[in-house]
């Protein structure tokens, strides 16, 4: 069920849903944020910017060499992913306007060149996958960062800081400036994110900053498109009902928390819900 009444690229709409439909914990991740940016951007063309994820690739198969990516010591690899990403075509994170709803779409920050940490990540992963490394984002508290594997070995990066790569230590003073002096690495925050969560947190990011200057109809368009490809996540439901009773969409409302009440299995969040159906319905009448 889509809740916008937008009408986006065919095509972007089309792997959206394709997204939405599998359930593997990889995706064309590169692929499903440029859909994404094209829901905030219709008008654009995804041709020039396949052709541009195909040219990172090409550039890091081509300075791995013929002996193949497996084998290389995970340094080596590392600063053979930052050597083109950062390096070659020239991304950085953008410090200076952190907060610039175009550093989370990705169509846009290959345009700029620049952006979060989570955007940067997504073009980071799929750049190293393309050429044959294993990488995946890491769901750490406050910061995304992209776990890469090569050679037997492993590194944590941080693609908003040129891949650089993190000891302990740095992932703890990381996240004691997120959670506190008393926080402590947790092993969880290494295990690699499903792909769908990154473009989950990706379309975050712009909800989030939408939500807090006032724009809640173009939160919500982005809200439609996390629910394109997750349509299994109740709590996207219930925060569609939300926002669009918010608004004053009390039927697209109603709609949306009557889904959150099928997915919804904890039976205080359901009653919850059913009272605010029972609400909406009186604003009806």
């Amino acid at each position: 069920m889509s809740l916008s009444e937008s009408r986006p690229d065919p095509e972007a709409r089309s792997l959206l849903q394709a997204i939405g439909a599998s359930r593997e914990a990889r995706q064309d991740i590169a692929l499903g944020a440029l859909a994404l940016a094209a829901l905030e951007a219709p008008q654009a063309s995804l041709a020039p910017y396949r052709a541009h994820l195909e040219r990172l690739a090409a550039d890091l198969r081509g300075l791995v060499g013929e002996g193949g990516p497996t084998a290389l010591p995970v340094e080596e690899a590392r600063e053979a992913v930052a050597h083109v990403l950062f390096g070659l075509h020239g991304y950085r994170g953008d410090q200076e306007s952190y907060d610039d709803l175009q550093n989370a779409n990705l169509i846009r920050v290959i345009d700029r060149r620049k952006g979060l940490p989570v955007a940067l990540g997504v073009l980071l992963i799929a750049t190293a996958r393309a050429a044959g490394f294993a990488a995946a984002g890491l769901d750490f508290p406050g910061h995304f960062l992209v776990r890469l594997d090569s050679g037997g070995g492993r590194a944590v990066v941080d693609p908003f800081d040129g891949a650089r790569a993190l000891d302990a230590a740095a992932l703890r003073a990381l996240l004691k400036q997120t959670r506190g002096a008393d926080a402590e690495l947790e092993p969880r925050w290494y295990e690699p994110a499903d792909d769908k969560d990154v473009l989950l947190r990706l379309q975050n990011n712009l909800k989030v900053r939408l939500i807090r200057a006032g724009s809640f109809d173009r939160a919500s368009e982005i809200l439609d498109g996390m629910l394109t490809i997750a349509p299994e996540r109740a709590r996207l439901w219930r925060e569609a009902g939300m926002l669009h009773a918010h608004i004053g969409n009390i039927r697209t409302a109603r709609a949306a928390l009557e889904i959150y009440l099928e997915r919804e299995t904890d039976e205080s969040a359901r009653r919850e819900a059913a009272g605010m159906l029972d609400e909406l319905s009186r604003r009806l009448n």
